[in-house]
């Protein structure tokens, strides 16, 4: 094939770029370099050959980067990339060993926010189907790209651009925004998604913060938290709210032999995060299933009273935590905040204030599609071997995509499990950008050809 000689050429081309992406800042939770990073995606596609537009909702609104090519060969099948060109805010800065925007290269890594979540990814989608154009001058079915710049901060508006544009962004597959590959060097083939809640509890006692002798009399507010959010779960990590796990369908038989077959290292997982054992000391298949299949309710911060150095004899006069829950298919974010709030309610809480930042269901595609071994074809042959998955432990906006545009999703990529992506020294592997972009090269190929 014509076009993975091309990749194999112009590998010095894929990380230039790549390095262009990383240099532009484009944090969205701090609507950083938003519109900037936009317009210089839109025209690497339009220097890849690939015709472009930038897309629009409403003032204030990320824009979505859109592409498109005909096929000529073959006009009546549609594959469809998502990505985002947004990533997560750098700090600490000083925990970086480069500066975070700096796209360095050492060795077989570059290094950068957003090297690998998302902008190492995307650049692997665009070079591949270049490298079809350039070789000749078609692609073996049509093409869409859908880059949005909120994904980062829960893909808010992405169900209205996909409602608003859903004839556009019409489509038979999905190929999603990225995909892991382990520590054999095995790309994850995903087949889904979970869900995600996030809220925010709060308690107010005092108008402002005391000095601590009066905790005979004033109620401390942090301690009240305490009590309310020790009643969502068990230590096994069971959430204890009412009906929360009420529509939640059992695995498949076929889910289950996947789950089996699918190597988990728990040693080297383990050894990565320096710890000794898992929630409810689980092990071998009941470890795999919960990262596939398992809800979470996980405290993602806790501000109370005084956390500097030293000490301060302070009674606080409010205590705020930040959880997200991990939801699984058929649990529904709407109807979950409900038993929250009821759960709350019932168990003495009703002083406890909620504020739900967002919520996203979960989404599978039936392991029997047709485009599952499409894709995992695909991946054998530019790795030596594919696993299935599934289900990701993470989250992403896959479900309005399977709702909206009928379409199945699948994760295949680059981000290599322990390449530190939402941390300091995030960094890409030139290895991996080569083999996903060749990968998704197959991809395309067994996709037109089925």
């Amino acid at each position: 094939m014509n076009a993975i000689k091309h990749v194999d050429s112009h590998m010095d081309d894929l990380i230039s770029d790549l390095q262009t992406l990383i240099r532009q800042p484009s944090v969205s939770a701090k609507n950083e370099g938003i519109e900037e990073c936009a317009k210089l995606v839109q025209k690497l596609l339009q220097k890849s050959g690939i015709k472009s537009e930038i897309l629009r909702l409403k003032k204030d609104v990320a824009p979505i980067v859109y592409g498109e090519i005909k096929s000529k060969q073959n006009p009546s099948k549609t594959l469809l990339f998502y990505n985002h060109y947004d990533v997560q805010p750098a700090e600490p800065f000083d925990l970086w060993d480069d500066p975070p925007f700096s796209g360095v290269r050492k060795g077989n890594k570059i290094f950068g926010r957003g090297a690998t979540d998302d902008k190492g990814e995307l650049i692997t989608r665009i070079k591949a189907v270049e490298a079809y154009l350039k070789t000749t001058g078609d692609v073996p079915c049509n093409i869409k790209f859908v880059i949005e710049g909120e994904e980062e901060t829960g893909s808010e508006h992405i169900e209205d651009y996909l409602k608003k544009y859903q004839k556009k962004f019409s489509c038979d597959g999905v190929i999603w925004e990225f995909g892991y590959v382990d520590a054999k060097n095995r790309p994850i083939v995903g087949l889904g998604m979970k869900g995600l809640l996030f809220v925010e509890l709060s308690v107010k006692e005092s108008v402002r913060d005391a000095h601590s002798s009066l905790a005979v009399l004033i109620k401390n507010p942090a301690w009240r938290l305490i009590e309310a959010i020790n009643t969502l779960r068990n230590s096994d990590g069971k959430i204890l709210i009412k009906d929360w796990y009420k529509e939640v369908s059992s695995f498949s038989k076929n889910d289950l032999d996947i789950i089996q077959k699918e190597p988990f290292d728990e040693n080297v997982f383990k050894k990565e995060f320096g710890i000794t054992s898992f929630v409810g000391n689980k092990k071998g298949m009941d470890a795999k299933k919960a990262l596939v299949g398992g809800a979470t309710c996980n405290i993602a911060g806790f501000v109370s009273g005084y956390t500097g150095d030293g000490a301060k004899t302070v009674l606080p006069g409010s205590a705020l935590v930040k959880i997200d829950f991990r939801l699984v298919p058929k649990m529904n974010p709407k109807k979950q905040v409900l038993r929250l709030k009821n759960h709350l309610k019932s168990k003495g809480f009703s002083d406890v204030d909620i504020k739900v930042f967002h919520g996203e269901a979960a989404a599978r595609t039936d392991s029997s599609h047709p485009f599952v071994s499409q894709v995992k074809d695909a991946a054998d042959k530019s790795y030596g071997k594919s696993i299935l998955n599934v289900s990701n432990a993470g989250t992403g906006p896959m479900h309005p995509f399977v709702e909206i545009l009928k379409a199945p999703c699948i994760s295949i990529g680059s981000t290599y499990m322990f390449s530190r992506i939402h941390s300091p020294n995030e960094f890409a592997r030139v290895d991996l950008l080569k083999k996903t972009t060749k990968c998704i090269c197959m991809i395309m190929d067994n996709f037109g050809q089925a």
